[in-house]
This record gives structure tokens, sequence and C-alpha cells, in this order.
């Protein structure tokens, strides 16, 4: 049963399971790529801010790696990203993905040219219907309950909003608060192209993020994962849902303490957004990769809640599989 309802998605993936791991700057680097599409799903390659010549080896080495089927995704406010876009002409990949914010209708008519199918992400119903009106082949529907930069709207209503609406247009593949194979199947019998997946794909051996990263994931519970808090719309803060630990304290306080600056007329409303924008930036590479849990950013989603062991990638898109396939037996025993 499982096979029938991931035909779609497999067969515009060229895949055998339509099971993607998402892009993670840090953490979706060529060994983790590689081994998620040598083991059948979908690896995606994190173009984060790399420099163009530091991408272009990357997605090289991913050829090298794998023989199968792969993206690379651009972040849209990345300071390279038109250079990444640029690159992409030359060293052909089967699938772009847009991410950071949303592209325009000529970027993706770039992407297009190069003989790539294009994917984007829709956080809610207006956004996934303009992606598809720009020329969009696939949408990836993420809920807030995902980990990194979000949108607000929880993937429980956009399956409702936007999945039952647009699933026959495109294939549509959803992200946000999956861990188990039980959802998996519950979300593939709704209709859905397929499923991507990151905090799990974290907690793999192919994964390269420090150990104290892997254990913090370990001992977090759901509601640990928390959004980026915004005290006043005079201080605008992009949501990205981290585990909360000291720097999330601190940069609550550098909020405050900016805003009472702002109200006092000591500082100036572009001084103060530059203050807040600066203080995460190498945050995350300071968890994922020195191991600072304390002060770093462990971008994570909710599902860090179901999250308990590590294991190799082939062994987890095998769980997935196989539980998924035990549910849809039950829930056919239940419907017989």
């Amino acid at each position: 049963m499982l096979d029938k309802l991931m035909k779609r998605g497999s067969e515009f993936l060229n895949v055998k399971y339509p099971i993607l791991c998402g892009a993670m700057t840090w953490v979706s680097e060529p060994k983790l790529v590689s081994a998620v599409s040598n083991a059948g799903g979908f690896g995606c390659l994190a173009g984060g801010n790399a420099p163009t010549d530091i991408l272009k080896s990357q997605i090289e080495e991913v050829k090298r790696l794998t023989p199968n089927s792969f993206a690379v995704n651009l972040i849209t406010i990345a300071p390279a990203y038109l250079s990444h876009l640029e690159m992409l002409k030359e060293v052909k990949v089967p699938f772009i993905i847009f991410a950071g914010s949303f592209p325009k209708e000529k970027e993706i008519e770039i992407a297009k040219s190069t003989g790539a199918k294009v994917l984007c992400f829709a956080s809610t119903e207006s956004i996934a219907e303009r992606m598809i009106r720009f020329g969009a082949d696939g949408i990836i529907l993420e809920g807030s309950e995902a980990g990194g930069h979000i949108g607000h709207v929880s993937t429980m209503v956009l399956l409702q909003q936007v999945l039952y609406k647009f699933h026959d247009k495109v294939p549509i593949f959803i992200a946000g608060g999956i861990a188990t194979g039980r959802m998996v199947a519950h979300i593939m019998n709704m209709g859905a192209a397929g499923v991507q997946l990151g905090t799990r794909f974290v907690m793999t051996e192919e994964s390269n993020v420090h150990p104290k990263f892997k254990e913090a994931f370990m001992r977090a519970n759901a509601r640990d994962a928390i959004s980026t808090p915004q005290y006043d719309s005079k201080l605008p803060v992009v949501a990205v849902r981290a585990l909360r630990n000291k720097g999330t304290a601190d940069f609550g306080a550098l909020q405050l303490k900016l805003l009472k600056e702002l109200n006092d007329g000591l500082i100036h409303r572009q001084q103060a957004q530059e203050e807040v924008e600066k203080y995460w930036i190498g945050a995350l590479r300071r968890a994922a990769i020195d191991g600072d849990t304390d002060y770093g950013s462990l971008m994570a989603g909710q599902s860090v809640g179901l999250v308990d062991k590590v294991v190799p990638v082939k062994e987890l898109i095998r769980e997935l599989r196989v539980d998924a396939e035990a549910e849809l037996n039950r829930i056919k025993a239940n419907l017989n």
C-alpha cells in the first residue's frame, strides 16, 4: 500500500522513496546528502551562505558520492544567492529548491532553464498559489513545528488549507513535525507526494554535527524547541525555532534593553535592528560544528521530543517505511 501512495512522489523525484532530508546549513553537506540518496531517499544540499566556489565543489562531491537524484537548496536572501543561481547554469543538478524567502518568477524561470525541476517552500495558502503560478514544479509545505526559519501556521492547518486544495495541481511534500512512520502513513494517505524531515536526520550517524549538538537533541522535549520571541513590532525578529538555552535568554534581554533605549531616544531604530540581526550571526555554526550548546543556535523542530537515539541513515529510512506500512495495514483492518 505504501508503494502505491509513494508512486507519484517517487517518480517525480526519481527516487525509491519520496522521503526528503531537509537542507540544513552546516548539517546537510555532501556526506549526509549522498547517504540519504544512496539509501533511496532524497538528499538536499544546503547552499546557505557558502561562497559560490565552495558550493560548486560540494555539488561535484555529491555527484562523486552518489549516482542518485538530489537537490541543491538556494537561500534567496543569502549574499551569494544570484551567484549560486548563475553557477547552476553550468553545474547541472536535477533539482533546485528555493528557500529563505520567496523567489521571483524570473528566478524560477532561470532555474528551470538549467534543466532542473524546481521546488519552492510555502507556509501559507497564498504563497503556495503564487509559487505554483510562477512555475514551481512542486511545493514543500512547511508548518511552524519545523526547526530553523519558519512561518506561523501549523502543519495541521496547512494540510487542510493547502494540501487538499493544490495536490492535484503539483506534487506537494509535507514538512514540519514529522518524525515517525505512522505519521508518514497518514500524511501520504491525505494526498501528499512525500515528506520532509530535518530533526531526525540530524540524529543520524552520517550527520557531521558536534556530539554535544546531538546530546542536546536527545535530552530535549518538544516544548524546548521554541520560536524566537519578538517583544515589539518596532524591533522585528525573524522567527526561528531552536532549543531554548542561555543564548535564547540573553537574546530576550538584548531586545528589552534595545527597546528601552529606543523609547528613551538613546539609539536609532536602524542601529537597534542591526544589533538584533548581528546577535545570531555564526550562532548555528558555533552550536552544530563547535559544540557550543549554551550560546549557539540549536535549531530544532518540535519533533525533537520524539527523538532519543542516533541511527544510520539507511536504518532511519527503513524504520519510516516499515512503520508506515504497518500503520496502513492497521487503518485497513479498522475499515473492514
